[in-house]
């Protein structure tokens, strides 16, 4: 589904800012899987995220999707077949524009018909309402009020809404719920998990969770200087604490994790 080869990006470079970060990464998803990525500020994370979007093209290396070389590909064409989710809960949504509007352009823009409002007939609607039941929180008869009305965590379960309305080949989840309060967080990942299963998307999460990151999807990824230094899966992941997971990533990446917010996390 995804292949992900030998990818390095440099930014700034030969100045005093130059930071390498990625470095030869390799990676490849298989269809369904769910792949939770844990890593410390500055292990290239979200710049991963940003080369699989197509926020800039690497400066070697080739994303394949779904058998598309897509390394080359402009963003606005990769986000047809790419969902990503921010951890601001104000990005990904238009605040003045309505929850129907905003879902308009949602799906408009992923199945390819352009950007018409006249386009959106009953069907549509009604698919739209629908979706928006499923979410349980009652948005589905507020349609026609501005998002900007939203709270964090509503905005975020619309956005991841929008993400998946036409099901993605790839989503991309960068810290979605970090933003929210703990019990909203819960929420939207409940609302994720149970997305991303009946649809069977696959899914990249990236998560300052621990815990989180062995419990969802079914792989657990962690990296280090702009490289994955951890992959596990299926009896090697099963069972695993966040000792364990502290302990795998000192043998592979030869030195201990060091951001407290990841390790407060696992407490």
């Amino acid at each position: 589904m995804l292949y992900l080869e030998n990818l390095s990006k440099t930014f700034a470079p030969g100045t005093v800012n130059e930071k390498h970060a990625l470095n030869g990464l390799s990676l490849h998803l298989e269809p369904g899987d769910f792949a939770a990525i844990v890593g410390s500020n500055g292990a290239g994370k979200s710049t991963l995220f940003g080369a699989i979007a197509g926020s800039f093209f690497t400066d070697s290396g080739r994303i394949v999707l779904d058998g598309q070389d897509i390394t080359f590909e402009k963003e606005h064409r990769r986000s047809r077949q790419i969902g990503r989710l921010f951890q601001d809960p104000l990005r990904g949504t238009a605040p003045r524009m309505t929850i129907e509007e905003n879902l308009a352009l949602a799906y408009l823009r992923a199945s390819g018909k352009g950007a018409s409002f006249g386009r959106i007939g009953k069907a549509e609607r009604a698919l739209f309402r629908e979706k928006l039941a499923g979410l349980g929180l009652g948005l589905e008869d507020r349609m026609s009020q501005p998002v900007g009305l939203l709270s964090g965590g509503q905005r975020q379960a619309l956005t991841l809404l929008m993400a998946t309305l036409v099901t993605p080949k790839l989503l991309l989840l960068d810290e979605h719920t970090a933003a929210l309060d703990p019990a909203t967080a819960d929420k939207v990942l409940e609302l994720t998990r149970r997305i991303v299963a009946e649809n069977k998307i696959t899914c990249l999460m990236i998560t300052h969770n621990m815990q989180s990151a062995l419990e969802l999807g079914n792989r657990t990824l962690m990296m280090d200087s702009g490289r994955i230094v951890l992959d596990l899966k299926g009896e090697q992941r099963a069972g695993l604490s966040v000792e364990d997971l502290l302990r795998l990533f000192w043998e592979n990446a030869g030195k201990q994790l060091d951001d407290d917010r990841i390790l407060l996390s696992g407490e």
